[in-house]
């Protein structure tokens, strides 16, 4: 029944039965998450098995690779392998244990020029000794600030990468540089493609790992998507190999590979990364993954509620708003999940801080707003070795400068809960020049 194999273009409604995986998203009411399993069992004939004793996440990866329904204990939902015969037999009442039922999905990691496509064609950096590569950079900068100057250069200076010695542009204009918080004692869940987990920048580092994508044994990292979001986040303050890339470099990581090394993801897989991540007591989730949505599509409830348990559990939901816009011809809504209004959702800017031309917008009259902003184009970040680096765009990137930022907040506020914690990220925003429908409270700022 699983179609999650097969690369299916998205359609335009965002509802094509191509995404969709022949299962089951099930919400149970929070106050009657038994009654809802016992109805699984009692009218359609469905076992199960629950994460309240998994915090590995080992059941909800096995279970959902053989056909158990598994509920996940944390976030009152389930995921169910049954026919539709077997889901006409339940109910859905606002005062019954089941509040909705809706096929289960599959979202993608969030990129600028589409699915499966990096946003930099820069050949691979290698392990080189730090000399040469110091040298190297030198002398390139050189060049650029004679052509710069030169009256012959025609190129305009948005296509030139911005010139990076000690920090990258986005620790800079986020004020990262001068923070003397680095998350420490705060667990950051990345839920993404994975890490590369022997990646030299990150040896000696608190690291929890767990794959919830069947065919994964291990958080290996074998798109690079999630390397590079990792990076941004929680990379270290001194690499090997300047600029400094990375946000909160003493949190404690936690790698949840929830999607495939192609990319994509089934919603139960990111659903037992939410719920692993919560039961592993991590205060911020860095989710840059979702798909797009339809101008008069509604956000969905079941992330709504999804991201609400997090809130009241302590654990705060930083999504990706989605590089569908064609700016300034066209913007697209933001897309799922981010447009959960218990979600943040997080655009992206240029390093002259204005809206990517990728970076989707409020735009629907049902519901999707942008809450922050944070640096998305050209960001130098981690990657899977031999590259070790990498340049991309898109909100993705965006999304973990956020996450960063809220452990480095999380750290200062070790009593905040994840309500004041949004609060706090979105008071402290510095306001731009720019519709609130684009970059919400504005770009993010370190304490």
């Amino acid at each position: 029944m699983n179609k999650l194999s097969q690369e299916n273009p998205i359609s335009e409604d965002g509802g094509d039965e191509s995404e969709l995986t022949g299962r089951y998203i099930v919400l149970f009411r929070r106050d009657a998450v038994a009654e809802g399993v016992q109805a699984l069992t009692d009218k359609a004939s469905l076992r199960s098995v629950s994460t309240v004793d998994d915090t590995e996440g080992r059941i909800g990866t096995a279970a959902l690779d053989d056909g158990t329904s598994v509920v996940f204990d944390k976030l009152g939902v389930a995921v169910v392998e049954a026919e539709p015969e077997q889901i006409a037999r339940l109910q859905v009442a606002d005062d019954g244990p089941i509040r909705s039922i809706r096929p289960e999905r599959v979202l993608y990691a969030i990129e600028e020029l589409g699915r499966g496509h990096s946003s930099s064609d820069a050949p691979p950096i290698v392990d080189t000794p730090t000399s040469w590569l110091s040298g190297y950079r030198a002398g390139v900068n050189d060049v650029i600030d004679r052509l710069l100057r030169s009256p012959e250069c025609s190129a305009p200076l948005s296509v030139i990468p911005p010139i990076e010695d000690e920090l990258t542009w986005g620790l800079r204009m986020t004020n990262v540089f001068q923070s003397r918080y680095s998350g420490s004692g705060v667990r950051v869940a990345v839920l993404d493609t994975g890490m590369d987990l022997s990646h030299p920048d990150f040896l000696g580092r608190t690291i929890v790992s767990q794959s919830f994508v069947p065919d994964a044994v291990i958080a290996e990292d074998g798109h690079g998507h999630g390397t590079h979001c990792i990076g941004t986040a929680c990379g270290p303050q001194k690499p090997a190999i300047l600029p400094r890339y990375g946000i909160a470099y003493n949190a404690e990581i936690y790698v949840g590979k929830v999607l495939s090394d192609r990319g994509s993801g089934a919603e139960g897989w990111i659903l037992a990364g939410i719920d692993w991540a919560i039961a592993n007591g991590c205060r911020v989730i860095s989710m840059s993954l979702g798909r797009p949505v339809a101008v008069d599509e509604a956000p969905d409830p079941d992330y709504e509620s999804i991201g609400r348990r997090a809130l009241d559990q302590g654990c705060l939901i930083i999504a990706a708003a989605g590089n569908d816009s064609q700016r300034p011809a066209s913007t697209s809504p933001v897309g799922a999940p981010a447009n959960a209004v218990a979600i943040m959702a997080v655009g992206a800017l240029d390093s002259d801080l204005q809206v990517a031309p990728f970076s989707n917008g409020e735009r629907n009259p049902c519901g999707g707003s942008v809450d922050i902003a944070g640096p998305g184009v050209q960001v130098y970040s981690a990657s899977p070795m031999p590259r070790r680096y990498h340049t991309m765009s898109g909100t993705s990137m965006a999304t973990p400068h956020v996450a960063g930022i809220a452990a480095l907040l999380a750290e200062a506020n070790p009593q905040a809960s994840a309500h004041k914690l949004w609060t706090i990220l979105t008071q402290t925003a510095r306001r731009l020049d720019i519709p609130c429908s684009d970059v919400g409270s504005g770009l993010v700022q370190a304490p």
